[in-house]
């Protein structure tokens, strides 16, 4: 029997944490491999698609084959349930995080941008952006928090590797945008953290999912108009620092209270 920390696997499969992280470097290969063959010879920017034919073969095609890897080991993993469900609940303010998250979105999307690009490419942004939070989460907030759970990790090292992991992981794409890319290295840690307390405020899989496609989608819709300045995003950057100076100063406020601490 395998049973850590309220994470029951006694009906699926044991993953170290060393394979864990072999997985995120297949998962990447993948994703970024298939990027660059299916948009080779185009002018593709970082999460800019310019227009449909760039975002489905740089973005959505290898989103795509990258969501079915990761429900492939989930599923031979049998990791379902600690995947999807959080029995580790939070206090009831930290829904400011995933509150404050999903407003900013509805705010910086670049609705004027979308209407000009059409129905068939903010569709199929739509669609693609749900890919990238269903992938990502399901990877590093649903295998990563599940095996860093099952190894005995205490909660604050189940946040902070699995965080510390999403991030690196968006490292990679410093190969292709230079030295510009660390703030979103940095931005990235931020997020990742938010997205696992609203993992455990909500519960579950599902809300992190939404918010982070909602927060992908204003984001890149913002950079669909090649050569253009959106600076309404920068509310994005905004946002990120109040929740980030909120979740620090209640930081000895998240966990439940305890029948001993009343």
């Amino acid at each position: 029997m395998i049973r850590r920390q309220g994470v029951d696997l006694t009906r699926g499969r044991r993953l170290s944490v060393a394979a864990f992280i072999g997985l995120v470097v297949a998962y990447l290969v993948v994703l970024h491999g298939l990027a660059l063959a299916l948009s080779s010879g185009l002018r593709t920017r970082y999460a800019a698609p310019g227009s449909l034919n760039e975002m489905w073969r740089a973005i959505t095609v290898p989103e795509v084959v990258s969501v079915v890897l990761v429900l492939a080991v989930i599923s031979w993993l049998r990791w379902w349930p600690p995947v999807l469900r959080d029995d580790r609940p939070v206090q009831r303010w930290v829904a400011v995080v995933p509150i404050g998250m999903a407003v900013c979105a509805l705010v910086v999307t670049d609705y004027g941008a979308l209407a000009d690009k059409g129905a068939a490419f903010t569709s199929t942004l739509l669609f693609t952006a749900l890919l990238i939070g269903v992938g990502e989460e399901l990877m590093f907030r649903g295998l990563g928090v599940t095996v860093f759970r099952s190894r005995g990790f205490t909660e604050g090292k189940v946040a902070l590797w699995s965080t510390v992991i999403f991030a690196l992981a968006h490292a990679t794409n410093l190969l292709t945008e230079g030295g510009g890319a660390f703030a979103q290295v940095l931005t990235t840690m931020v997020a990742g953290y938010f997205l696992y307390l609203i993992r455990r405020r909500s519960g579950g899989i599902a809300l992190p999912v939404v918010i982070h496609a909602m927060w992908d989608f204003s984001l890149i819709s913002g950079q669909v108009i090649p050569g253009r300045v959106y600076l309404p995003a920068l509310l994005a950057i905004v946002t990120m620092v109040v929740l980030a100076i909120i979740v620090l100063v209640r930081r000895h406020h998240i966990e439940p209270v305890t029948a001993g601490q009343r």
